[in-house]
């Protein structure tokens, strides 16, 4: 069965935030498919926001989402992306669906400033967690019971990861797409991508 991977997308999003993570997946699907042509892709990823419309991400780019916050497959990996999130830090709705998802799916990843968001929603409320090295004090002074942490591009804390700014997005990916189907196929993945993966930048559960 293909894992469902849903990517979340809000105003000012970080264009590379969203688009590093859907790149990993749906390459990682293409890359199987070739080497594994008689066995289903692993990953079937999708965007989902607050409402229909489009989405302006950061810095102007227009996105379309494929589907709303309460209209969408069942999503077995989240991944919640950063950008400037103080506006949806306040959208309770949205809060309250990432808490309910964080309950049924497989995993909740974030991306960058994405784990102030996973904060706010009680999804992450100890343990150790990372962000965009811009944003880590801030995080660390809202949500004092985390321990956060500067170094690595992504920490596995198992149910949920969290990774550094940006570009670490896609290392993180790259892992989840190894810790899901195989390490194999995370270094085939970054191979397909020319991506020099940080495969070892990591602070994962013992």
């Amino acid at each position: 069965m293909s894992k469902h991977v849903g990517i979340y997308l809000f105003a000012d999003v970080e264009v590379l935030d969203f688009a590093g993570p859907f790149e990993v997946f749906t390459t990682a699907s293409r890359v199987h498919k070739r080497l594994h042509p008689d066995r289903v892709e692993p990953f079937r990823t999708f965007s989902v926001a607050r409402t229909p419309g489009p989405v302006h991400a950061r810095a102007g780019l227009r996105i379309v989402p494929d589907h709303r916050i309460d209209d969408h497959p069942d999503i077995d990996v989240l991944i919640v992306p950063g950008g400037v999130v103080a506006a949806e830090l306040l959208e309770l709705d949205v809060l309250r669906w990432i808490s309910r998802q964080s309950a049924s799916c497989e995993l909740v990843a974030s991306v960058c400033t994405g784990a102030f968001i996973l904060a706010h929603a009680g999804v992450v409320r100890g343990g150790r967690v990372t962000t965009h090295w811009e944003d880590q004090a801030e995080l660390a002074a809202s949500f004092p019971a985390l321990d956060v942490v500067d170094g690595p591009r992504w920490i596995d804390q198992g149910k949920v990861v969290t990774s550094a700014g940006i570009s670490a997005g896609i290392d993180m990916c790259l892992h989840l797409v190894g810790r899901l189907v195989s390490p194999a196929l995370a270094q085939a993945t970054a191979r397909q991508m020319d991506y020099a993966w940080h495969a070892a930048a990591a602070d994962r559960m013992s």
